[in-house]
């Protein structure tokens, strides 16, 4: 499949018959390629006023008849509702081109209706349905999207209904209503109105064998890419500027996010997902991030490259979300993640853990560098959320590893964090070679704080307020280690560079801090605590 796609790409930059000249012997031989498919030649305008996807779609059916082959959008402006993809299907966006999701305000309520309502639903409207996308794939294989063209959500909505659940107040499953699941979700007004929208740019659900290259998405709706269980899965180079999450990937296997540049200043730009969207527990398991950029810039500030500084400030009051993050639905859990190579700015800081019931485990985040981090550069949290069914077991963290990764600009009030709950702790987390520097000015006020426990709280940290460290928190873990870390501050700080809280097992050595060494490190209520080389940087 990459083969194929990538000869459709040089067919639409080089010509056919350049394409031809230069594809890989077995290409050409094979014939894997069965036939090109201009969306012209099935009645699209390209003008911006014609409504197209009923064109691209015949493009894309009759190439799916012929047992695959390659679609061809060539440059022009296409206006669209949902375009519905199929097995052995290339999408070539060439340069030029912008596909532009029509406004049901408009155009009318023509997006494809939401699927998959079952009697209870654990996430919100827009994670449960895939339908509801500009360009979607459902159970197909062997597909791609690429070329250097333009993704413009202008018609997507940003926000949609909220989960129903037995956690819910006054929640009642539908059979004991009398009502399918279908009936039920239409019983709610949110719901209804969202009959005939559209909220993703791109999304794959049941899918395998993805690739996702070179374009760029602009305003993608309440999700700008969105996979769900999906396997073998690439999304390379692509650049997405967006005022919801960016790119999501939801219980699957084996998916590379490479080259990418995502802002997304209200929501995350990256977020590695375990829902219960596909109404059973599924792993998310095998990924990697690698080389991407992510931050929190105005709307379209990092597609016009102004980079103009947004004023978002979140439910929270922290401020601007573009962050990397890992565990907002966690029912199935995570294993084997490794995040590297990535550039952070102007955003939230990393964050993971698992809430509801899941065990996230072998996690590596390598070679990082974060500037201007509006909360916690670093946070791992468990908690008791449970928003799953019901007996679902409390969640399990281990086994997560940081290592070179450098921070400056942080804010002085939140220090990277490691926090579990009284009855579960996080086990084993490793820092190595990570130097923050944060704002400092904290008050002995602040270093006698006791922040508060929430134990079936979100994974955002936030309630806990400014915590008593500037470095590093730790509460309610076992086998912790800090290891050639830095932590200093522009300002004079009050409170110790590390505090553990409830630890069983650390090992601190090779600190530097901007604090006296006898004072550097503060433990209450923990054991087995080793403290080695602690130096001040006055």
């Amino acid at each position: 499949m990459l083969a194929n796609a990538e000869f459709g790409r040089r067919a639409v930059t080089l010509g056919l018959g350049a394409a031809f000249a230069t594809a890989a012997l077995p290409v050409r031989a094979s014939g894997a390629l069965r036939s090109f498919h201009d969306v012209r030649d099935y009645g699209a305008k390209g003008d911006g006023r014609a409504i197209d996807s009923a064109a691209i779609n015949r493009a894309i059916a009759a190439a799916a008849r012929a047992g695959g082959g390659t679609v061809i959008v060539p440059p022009g402006r296409y206006l669209c509702f949902s375009i519905r993809l199929k097995d052995n299907i290339t999408l070539v966006l060439s340069a030029g081109s912008v596909i532009v999701a029509a406004d049901p305000d408009t155009h009318g309520r023509h997006y494809d209706l939401p699927e998959g309502a079952f009697e209870e639903q654990f996430t919100d409207f827009g994670v449960y349905h895939n339908h509801t996308s500009l360009i979607y794939g459902d159970g197909v294989n062997n597909v791609a999207i690429i070329g250097k063209g333009l993704i413009h959500g202008l018609g997507l909505e940003r926000e949609g209904p909220g989960p129903r659940w037995h956690g819910m107040p006054g929640f009642r499953l539908p059979q004991s209503l009398g009502l399918t699941p279908e009936q039920a979700r239409l019983t709610d007004p949110a719901e209804r109105e969202q009959q005939g929208r559209g909220n993703k740019a791109v999304a794959f659900k049941e899918s395998r064998n993805v690739l996702l290259r070179d374009f760029t998405v602009l305003q993608g709706g309440h999700f700008a890419v969105y996979v769900l269980g999906c396997s073998n899965v690439t999304i390379d180079n692509l650049t997405v500027d967006t005022d919801r999450d960016g790119i999501d990937i939801d219980c699957c296997r084996n998916v590379r996010v490479a080259n990418c540049i995502v802002n997304a200043h209200k929501d995350d730009a990256i977020c590695l997902k375990s829902s219960y969207a596909l109404n059973r527990r599924i792993v998310c398991e095998d990924l990697t991030v690698i080389g991407c950029k992510t931050s929190g810039y105005a709307l379209g500030a990092m597609f016009d490259g102004s980079y103009r500084k947004s004023d978002y400030v979140s439910t929270d009051k922290v401020g601007v979300l573009g962050r990397i993050k890992l565990g907002t639905d966690s029912v199935g859990g995570f294993r084997n993640v490794l995040v590297t190579d990535c550039t952070c700015e102007n955003s939230r800081g990393l964050q993971m853990g698992a809430i509801d019931g899941g065990t996230l485990e072998d996690v590596t985040f390598s070679n990082i560098t974060m500037r201007n981090i509006v909360n916690h550069p670093l946070f791992v949290r468990l908690s008791a959320r449970q928003r799953a069914p019901e007996g679902a077991p409390v969640a399990t963290v281990r086994r997560v590893r940081f290592s070179d990764i450098n921070v400056s600009g942080a804010d002085g009030r939140y220090p990277c964090g490691v926090v579990g709950i009284e009855d579960k702790a996080i086990e084993d987390v490793t820092l190595t070679n990570v130097h923050v520097r944060c704002s400092g000015g904290g008050t002995p006020e602040d270093a006698a704080r006791i922040p508060p426990e929430r134990r079936n709280s979100s994974l955002e940290p936030s309630f806990m307020g400014t915590l008593p460290a500037f470095g590093l928190y730790v509460r309610h873990a076992r086998g912790v280690a800090a290891k050639d870390v830095s932590f200093t501050t522009d300002q004079p700080d009050a409170r110790p560079a590390i505090v553990l809280d409830d630890v069983a097992g650390a090992q601190i050595h090779g600190v530097r801090a901007s604090a006296p060494a006898a004072l550097a490190v503060k433990a209450t209520g923990s054991s087995d605590v080793q403290i080695g080389s602690v130096a001040w940087i006055g």
